[in-house]
């Protein structure tokens, strides 16, 4: 029996694809939901940092611009219609409002500063809700995937103790392609939840990065328009 029950285990085919297709339905559905997972959020993760390169190398671009001594009014005048990136959507938020504050006779109407800050606060909150969007998902994705990973594994080896029961076997040989095909998705739950995690963190220090430039840019602009009203 000993023998023919090692031939058994031997003959077991052990590949990841083998566990996948000799695992029960429930099991499946969860490894195949934490693959699609995975591979999600690695879709964002290049997405976000190639908008995060750009944006980066757009600020750059502004910044020189901005600061090469060109008139505000002629500049504002060349990106008003079709600003190109964040960094001008902030700067023609700011200055839109700054010009319809302007009347007829050159005064300005009472209370322009509050209200260009909050124009370009708003412009700032638009830009950093499209830059953070989707990261909530790897943080969904790292906190639960460990947890969908070890239901599949419960549901899988809560299947091989039933197996155990209806055969009236108690080898380990005869069990370990269940217990296997059930570990495997605990693994899956790691490989998603893992990069996940380190990706959301990354990502989140890198938009707050480049959020802060805009605010500080803001500031700056923001001062610079005070001087006018001084």
């Amino acid at each position: 029996m000993e023998t023919e029950t090692l031939a058994l285990a031997n003959e077991a085919d052990f590949t990841l694809i083998a566990l996948f297709f000799r695992a029960s339905l429930i099991v499946q559905l969860v490894m195949i939901a934490l693959i699609i997972a995975s591979v999600w959020v690695w879709a964002i993760a290049f997405s976000k940092f190639a908008m995060f390169r750009r944006s980066r190398a757009n600020a750059a671009v502004f910044d020189a611009a901005f600061w090469s001594g060109e008139p505000l009014d002629e500049y504002y005048d060349k990106v008003a219609d079709a600003p190109r990136s964040a960094s001008e959507r902030v700067f023609v938020a700011g200055m839109t409002e700054w010009r319809r504050s302007l009347r007829d006779d050159g005064a300005l109407i009472p209370g322009v500063q509050q209200r260009v800050d909050r124009s370009m606060d708003v412009a700032i909150a638009r830009e950093s809700a499209r830059m953070t969007n989707g990261l909530t998902f790897l943080a969904t994705t790292g906190a639960t995937a460990p947890f969908v990973g070890l239901f599949g594994t419960v549901w899988g080896i809560m299947r091989s103790f039933q197996e155990i029961a209806i055969s009236g076997q108690t080898s380990l040989a005869v069990v370990a392609p269940g217990i296997a095909e059930a570990l495997l998705a605990t693994g899956l739950g790691l490989l998603a939840a893992i990069p996940a995690v380190i990706l959301y963190n990354k990502l989140s220090n890198d938009a707050d990065g480049i959020i802060g430039t805009y605010e500080s840019f803001a500031d700056e602009f923001s001062t610079l328009l005070s001087r006018q009203l001084d």
